[in-house]
């Protein structure tokens, strides 16, 4: 699996990221929906990766700078073909990895309450995220569950 930056220019991505939006019409009310579409995952403090097994897409993630201690973990979604084979937990790790690397000292999320999230959240609670407040911009709101890591550089060798 070979995990790189991407410039969602590529018809394989742009067709995820419109799965991964269908995806949240189908389990969140529009008001409780807040993944990004092509244009804000594009934008100035957000980084995207997708992952790939040669030219076969896995699956995406994005770190969305909140600022300079704290990043939003975005857009995580693994190809409808590749579930259950470790693609989501590859990107994960990578995103805490670059967090670390950029100095963050908090990694945060939004995702849904509903059951169609529990692999999800069981994920985030894995690899050490607690559920938590609203943070940034979010407001409370029944359809969404906040999640975050507190991270340490200790040992962190640059």
């Amino acid at each position: 699996m070979l995990i790189k930056l991407d410039d969602l220019s590529g018809p394989e991505v742009r067709e995820l990221i419109r799965e991964h939006l269908h995806s949240m019409t189908l389990h969140s009310p529009p008001e409780s929906i807040h993944a990004l579409g092509i244009e804000k995952l594009c934008a100035p403090g957000v980084t995207f990766w997708s992952a790939w097994d040669d030219s076969d897409l896995l699956g995406c993630g994005a770190l969305k700078e909140l600022d300079r201690m704290h990043g939003e973990i975005k857009s995580m979604r693994t190809s409808s073909h590749h579930l259950r084979k470790g693609v989501a937990r590859r990107m994960l790790q990578h995103i805490i990895d670059e967090a670390k690397l950029r100095g963050y000292r908090r990694l945060s999320l939004e995702t849904g309450s509903m059951d169609a999230f529990m692999p999800a959240r069981d994920l985030y609670v894995s690899f050490g995220f607690q559920y938590c407040e609203p943070f940034a911009y979010y407001t409370e709101d029944p359809n969404s569950v906040f999640m975050k890591l507190e991270i340490s550089s200790k040992g962190l060798t640059l």
